[in-house]
């Protein structure tokens, strides 16, 4: 097992290597360290339980990634960004697979993440990801997840001797994570589990002894802050660098890397939000900020748009045929491009619960405004509209349904075709696979106080009876109505039927005559 762990501090933070990092003969002892930091295990197959192996079985890439609801800040060179909640990409290898072995992923991620989980199999649940090729055939699939208890539970199970309190500490604060990824590649023989944290858990900031690991661990130490890069695709890390048990004191280091996501300055930012009332067809209004309009300093040679990318469940869904309309003025009224890329559930009419799969994912390239064309309010609204689906009665009437916040990011692509070494790089988020290999992500920064979620509270029909009601609870009603309409239609039809073939022929003589 290999475990690396990152911190980044600020680049006018204070450090004294001498009594915030003590370096002995088997420890690294941490002390009130203010930083971000992330912690990167790599295990090879034969360190990890067999019923974990049996579940990946058939698999050849399993791409996990989960955010935080809460809004947190990114830090160099961690700055990729997906929408809150849990994902999860999935690649079959080529041999062929029964339902049992392709229907092994949704109890895996139950287990990992909960029961409640909306994963039935793989086939059902998952969705084709739009620049799906044959041969590999990757599927994605998302769900609304608050919390990570139940895999810091599982880590804990696997990692910790019962009577490890320190060990059983140290895995608890995975919960209080801004996120986390789980790769999985057959070629490489290991699965690695990166944790994020954008600031200190605790109030006394990092405090903490980082150990060997047995006799063929390897722990590898780095206390970084950001320096200016002379390239614009680049970042730049200085600092220094230990492995703990081999090197006596740390290391000075600065060192370059090619980056493909970059950030924004803190004022670009944009806004979420419905426009009210939400009805059945809500309207989502992104507002981006000024600054965040101003195409980035990328390298030379890239061609650079503004896009959204946007994570919806099942309960609502974008009309793919009037997002890739060619009608101009629709789009302008809009501020949108048109839309780039888009899998999962499109049906127009299928209500929510016959769907089973979990949702759709949507690419959509944003306008910006003319070199002559103000800006009112100092920022640009782009609004999306979608529609909700019908959703199963309740006694209220009402239900609610959460939409992750989109994510916003300028993409500038260049005709390479692939990107430098960058030892933290972060791939497979959804939406990087639908761009070139050599594309460059410049993220804005979402304002929210709260939750990077949005509620909306979805009209239904209520499943109670009221007030002695005559004809029971609303849905008998409805389905009351509907077959007194088609009866009462039915017999009409049947009236007139008799009655014109009950006319005798010898009317219909006497008519004739007359005429």
């Amino acid at each position: 097992m290999k475990r690396r762990v990152t911190y980044i501090t600020a680049a006018d933070a204070e450090f004294d290597p001498s009594k915030q990092a003590i370096l002995s003969k088997d420890t690294l002892s941490i002390r009130g360290l203010d930083a971000a930091k992330e912690e990167r295990f790599t295990f090879t197959q034969t360190e990890l339980p067999a019923e974990l192996l049996d579940s990946l079985r058939n698999t050849l890439e399993l791409h996990i990634r989960w955010s935080t609801e809460r809004n947190y800040d990114s830090v160099a060179p961690f700055l990729a960004r997906t929408s809150p909640g849990l994902h999860v990409y999935h690649v079959s290898s080529d041999n062929e697979t029964s339902s049992e072995d392709t229907d092994r992923i949704c109890p895996l991620v139950q287990k990992l993440f909960g029961d409640d989980i909306k994963c039935v199999s793989q086939e059902e649940s998952f969705s084709q990801s739009p620049n799906a090729v044959e041969s590999s055939q990757p599927t994605q699939f998302h769900h609304n997840l608050p919390s990570i208890d139940r895999f810091v539970a599982f880590l804990r199970s696997i990692l910790c001797d019962l009577t490890d309190v320190q060990c059983a500490d140290s895995i608890s604060h995975v919960s209080l994570a801004d996120s986390i990824a789980i790769d999985y590649d057959t070629t490489a023989d290991t699965i690695t589990l990166s944790t994020f944290w954008s600031q200190p858990h605790s109030e006394t900031a990092w405090t903490e002894d980082i150990g060997i690991i047995g006799s063929n661990g390897k722990v590898e130490v780095g206390i970084l802050s950001n320096e200016k890069s002379i390239d614009p695709e680049d970042l730049t890390l200085g600092g220094y660098l230990a492995v703990v048990g081999q090197d006596s004191k740390l290391k000075p280091t600065l060192f370059s890397f090619p980056s493909r996501h970059h950030v924004f300055p803190d004022h670009a930012k944009y806004i979420s939000a419905f426009e009210t009332p939400t009805g059945l067809h809500p309207t989502m209004k992104i507002s981006i900020s000024a600054s965040a309009l101003i195409q980035p300093s990328a390298p030379i040679g890239t061609t650079c748009a503004l896009h959204t990318y946007m994570t919806l469940p099942s309960t609502i869904f974008a009309d793919k045929y009037q997002l890739s309309t060619k009608d101009s003025l629709f789009l302008e009224s809009h501020n949108l491009k048109g839309l780039r890329a888009v899998s999962g559930e499109t049906d127009l009419e299928a209500p929510d619960w016959v769907l089973p799969a979990w949702g759709s994912n949507l690419l959509i390239e944003i306008a910006t405004p003319a070199e002559n064309q103000a800006v009112q309010d100092s920022s640009w609204d782009v609004t999306i509209p979608l529609h909700l689906r019908y959703l199963e009665p309740t006694e209220s009437g009402h239900q609610s349904t959460s939409i992750p916040w989109p994510i916003v990011f300028w993409a500038c692509s260049a005709e390479d075709t692939e990107m430098g070494i960058n030892p933290f790089d972060r791939v497979d988020l959804g939406y990087d696979t639908l761009f070139p290999p050599k594309t460059y992500f410049y993220h804005l920064h979402p304002e929210s106080d709260g939750a990077l979620m949005q509620e909306i509270q979805v009209p239904v029909l209520r499943a109670d009876t009221e007030g002695g009601r005559l004809f029971g609870n609303a849905t008998s009603q409805v389905e009351l109505g509907t077959v007194a309409a088609i009866s009462i239609g039915f017999t009409w039809v049947l009236w007139k039927l008799v009655s014109t073939l009950g006319s005798s022929p010898k009317d219909s003589s006497d008519a004739k005559k007359k005429k």
